[in-house]
């Protein structure tokens, strides 16, 4: 029935009310926190493009897991910076690595048994040329060219999940791209005794310019040419279900998009069309513009975090990864 009978606003009277009759929860357990690991002790060295970011050293990560647990936040995403770098990233997958070390230490402290600890999958952070997998260059000067080797990528990919799984890590997710990874990753998982361990595939990743921060927190931007052979183009929306449905095919447990905002309507197509479990990374960008429009007081922080945050969950992601996962958790707990 139609106004006066009809009277949308009657439900929108007071907090109570509001509450009772909204549509989209947004929770602590929602959120995964993402850390970046580094060499040292007492380590909490500032990003600078990333207000409120920082790069811990393994006992300083261990403090944040533990406040991070208090909070009710569902889980961790770990980032390494090695203290050196080679043609082929090696760091990504040694016994001794920044990130198996924080592995271990986190998996010895109460905290973990309130959190999933994730590990990221990729090269980037440890290759000196910052690219996802392993560089095949063909000519010299200015007429060289270049391209990342997929399938030689996908051995050292696996690996580097098998060294994460062995140092404790309860989830890997492989972030670079390479056709075929997934499959890799779990064939190799199964036969070093973790078929148990789940794989949360970075299986929608885009081309993307809300990067940028991230590749100063993480020491990972390319030092030639970029990532578009294998990040997708930002206008395609097929292609990026596509990607969903291989992934699943080869193993994938669940699925993350990134980034978030700019790609909502992917992150509402994945969810109606996939039964299986996905999440959405609010990148550093999209954390970064935001943060430079409180300090501009250009928006109130506390309503615009929640409501990026809500869009994000209203769009069907189930988990988001995202660097306000500490304080959204504190209004939200």
């Amino acid at each position: 029935m139609s106004f006066p009978v009809t009277r949308m606003r009657r439900l929108r009277r007071g907090e109570p009310m509001r509450a009772l009759v909204r549509e989209t929860a947004l929770d602590p357990g929602d959120l995964i926190y993402p850390l970046f690991i580094c060499p040292g002790e007492g380590v909490r060295r500032p990003v600078a493009s990333m207000p409120g970011v920082f790069n811990l050293s393994v006992d300083e990560a261990v403090r944040e897991a533990e406040e991070a647990a208090r909070l009710g936040i569902a889980g961790l995403l770990l980032f390494g910076l090695p203290e050196s770098k080679d043609e082929q990233g090696t760091g990504a997958w040694e016994e001794n690595g920044i990130v198996q070390q924080a592995l271990r230490a986190l998996k010895q402290s109460a905290a973990a048994k309130n959190l999933v600890l994730i590990a990221d999958v990729c090269l980037c952070e440890y290759t000196s040329h910052g690219h996802c997998g392993v560089v095949v260059k063909s000519g010299d000067g200015p007429n060289a060219s270049f391209d990342v080797d997929n399938d030689a990528t996908l051995e050292l990919l696996a690996r580097t999940a098998v060294s994460q799984a062995r140092a404790g890590a309860g989830v890997v997710a492989p972030s670079d791209m390479m056709d075929g990874r997934v499959r890799a990753i779990r064939r190799a998982l199964d036969e070093a005794g973790f078929a148990m361990t789940p794989i949360l595939s970075y299986a929608s990743k885009f081309a993307s310019a809300f990067y940028g921060p991230f590749r100063e927190a993480a020491d990972s931007a390319p030092q030639f040419g970029d990532r578009r052979t294998y990040q997708m183009d930002g206008a395609n929306l097929r292609e990026a279900l596509r990607e969903i449905d291989l992934d699943i095919e080869e193993g994938a447990d669940m699925i993350l998009m990134k980034p978030a905002m700019p790609y909502l309507d992917v992150i509402h197509a994945a969810h109606r069309r996939f039964g299986v479990p996905m999440g959405a990374y609010q990148v550093s960008g999209e954390y970064s513009m935001l943060q430079a429009a409180f300090e501009k007081g250009w928006l109130d922080p506390t309503r615009a975090m929640l409501e990026s945050l809500t869009s994000i969950r209203r769009a069907g992601a189930g988990f988001i990864v995202t660097y306000f996962a500490k304080d959204a958790a504190k209004l939200l707990g």
